[in-house]
């Protein structure tokens, strides 16, 4: 596995540094009161669509590989180009099955083809009436809420997938990431994808698909990093361009700089996040 380079912060009174391969079991603070980055070789596993998977545009370097190089990560890479949240629970199963015994923490980046394909947002719960024993065994009316399972709708998707992942890995951090801004893409005739200025055919703007991912973090306990805002890209801006795959014809997918500078901003972020417990 490759060494790391020395990575020094200035954190609170000490510096922070990442300079040998340390075992995941070892304290986040040393002896000598330096601070070890906490997902310093761990074992990632990674659920998403065509800006995780390896296998669409090769050429470019993806965000965990350059986390690899940093922090000595292995990948165990599940996305698949295309696909939507309603996939989450089947990548979550392959992860289970191929690394299930590896897995230290799964970050999970999806919600960016689900806007596109106009899938409603939806509701988190539906609310009915119901009788509930309270003290002294006397029943009372409450409303009680529960969640919806639609794979129809988009909060319907993520409570699914969330659920599926917690009971498959209850005792490892699951880490969801926003989607990112998006421009104007076009992959054919059959496949033209207008920018985020426009709503989708359900009537939905890119936002109310990040806010859901935000939103899903308080409510299943999850740990949330909005690489829509973090990672300062945004297509939609002419001269940022340069951190995607072409000007013209996709301002969608990162590009090897693009792709370095998420992983970039997720080096800091996690530094907030423990990997392991």
């Amino acid at each position: 596995m490759k060494r790391l380079f020395i990575l020094m912060l200035f954190v609170c009174a000490g510096w922070l540094v990442a300079d040998a391969q340390p075992k995941p079991e070892k304290p986040v603070v040393e002896k000598n009161g330096t601070v070890r980055h906490p997902w310093f070789g761990v074992r990632i596993g990674y659920i998403g669509d065509s800006i995780t998977d390896p296998g669409c545009y090769t050429d470019v370097k993806r965000y965990w590989s350059f986390l690899e190089d940093w922090l000595g990560t292995t990948s165990f890479v599940c996305a698949v180009n295309g696909r939507q949240w309603d996939d989450v629970p089947r990548q979550a199963e392959q992860l289970k099955k191929e690394h299930g015994g590896e897995v230290d923490a799964i970050l999970v980046f999806m919600g960016t083809n689900d806007y596109n394909s106009g899938i409603p947002v939806g509701e988190w719960f539906t609310e009915a009436p119901e009788q509930v024993k309270g003290a002294r065994g006397q029943m009372m009316a409450r409303v009680r809420r529960t969640l919806v399972m639609d794979r129809n709708t988009y909060k319907g998707r993520i409570n699914v997938g969330i659920s599926r992942l917690k009971q498959l890995f209850p005792d490892k951090q699951i880490v969801l990431l926003t989607p990112l801004h998006r421009a104007y893409a076009t992959f054919g005739e059959d496949n033209v994808q207008p920018d985020e200025s426009y709503q989708n055919s359900c009537g939905e703007y890119i936002d109310a698909y990040v806010q859901a991912v935000k939103e899903a973090g308080s409510l299943w306990g999850v740990s949330v990093i909005d690489l829509n805002a973090c990672s300062g890209m945004n297509p939609m801006v002419d001269e940022q361009v340069v951190y995607f795959r072409d000007k013209e014809t996709d301002r969608l997918h990162p590009n090897t700089l693009g792709q370095e500078r998420m992983a970039r901003t997720l080096l800091y972020q996690l530094l907030a996040i423990p990997a392991l417990f």
